[in-house]
């Protein structure tokens, strides 16, 4: 049983971003002042990334450990109720996110994953970005 009303319950979902999350403007910050230049809010191939480096061919995702099912993460629970169709979603989830990044390298396209506990205690910002950007096909900071 779910410890909140419905209405309760969906005026909560409803402040869940999917775009210019913290963690994403944080990576974005973070890139500028490394003298990347970005695209946002376009579509790749079908695909909407958070980020897109035209110069280098790099697209750029900025996952949430909860929605994304970062392996081996504190953030990744499945709530007790209804696990069943939350169990599914987050499958799709997942299914989707290899389907993306396998349609953006075909096409030629690099792709980079940061994962938002990454983000949040500051590992990201220890690693190479510019390195990974320049030379790996793909990358991902966790």
């Amino acid at each position: 049983m779910d410890s909140f009303s419905k209405e309760k319950r969906s005026e909560i979902m409803a402040k869940v971003r999917s775009q210019n999350t913290k963690a994403e403007i944080r990576v974005r910050k973070h890139l500028h002042g490394l003298g990347f230049r970005y695209r946002l809010g376009g579509k790749v191939e079908g695909v909407k990334p958070d980020v897109v480096l035209p110069k280098w061919r790099t697209c750029i995702f900025v996952h949430g450990c909860y929605w994304h099912r970062h392996k081996r993460c504190k953030r990744t629970t499945t709530p007790q109720t209804n696990r069943e169709y939350w169990t599914q979603k987050f499958r799709r989830n997942v299914a989707r996110d290899r389907r993306t990044l396998r349609r953006l390298a075909q096409a030629g396209w690099k792709c980079g994953v940061i994962w938002e506990c990454a983000v949040k205690d500051g590992r990201f910002a220890d690693r190479n970005i510019k390195d990974l950007v320049e030379n790996a096909t793909f990358w991902e900071i966790s």
